[in-house]
């Protein structure tokens, strides 16, 4: 488990089916990271426990540490065709505007750049979603290249472990 000044990351099980499938409905949210059934999140979030299992990362389920309110997602995910481990962030809309993502994110990179020594993660965000861009910059992360990630294009941004300051 993470914590932060406001939130605590736990790793996501199928356990959260139910709250996945809802955060994706939001038409705001899955514009850029499609919505799913109940049958897919739950084959997604076993896919995230065996993640868990066999690289000791994924991705986590962001609460809020005063409530328990669970109000997003952050974590790593390992492309393998790519072969590149990913930070992802995605937040209900009534959270959106707070630092939630700057502040779940930074925790992540420490935690893989620290304990889990990777030493480059990039983030692949979909064309038109500004406000990940904005975070992935604010975080240090630099353009590397133009890519297709599930079928829609995205900008692949990185940053390297000599690179990142938690500060």
């Amino acid at each position: 488990m993470i914590t932060t000044e406001r939130l605590r990351l736990r790793p996501l099980t199928v356990a959260d089916t139910d709250w996945w499938v809802h955060l994706h409905a939001d038409e705001e949210i899955n514009r850029f990271v499609g919505s799913y059934t109940k049958e897919q999140a739950a084959t997604r979030l076993h896919e995230i426990q065996q993640q868990w299992a066999q690289r000791g990362h994924g991705l986590c389920a962001v609460e809020l540490r005063n409530t328990g309110q669970v109000i997003g997602r952050c974590g790593l995910n390992w492309w393998e065709q790519f072969g590149e481990t990913e930070i992802g962030w995605t937040f209900a809309r009534a959270h959106w505007g707070r630092g939630y993502a700057t502040e779940a994110a930074r925790a992540v990179l420490t935690w893989g750049f620290g304990p889990l020594r990777l030493r480059q993660i990039t983030a692949m965000i979909h064309h038109g979603n500004t406000a990940s861009s904005a975070v992935a910059q604010r975080l240090g992360f630099t353009r590397l290249r133009e890519d297709e990630v599930l079928g829609r294009p995205c900008t692949i941004y990185a940053l390297a472990r000599d690179d990142f300051s938690s500060l």
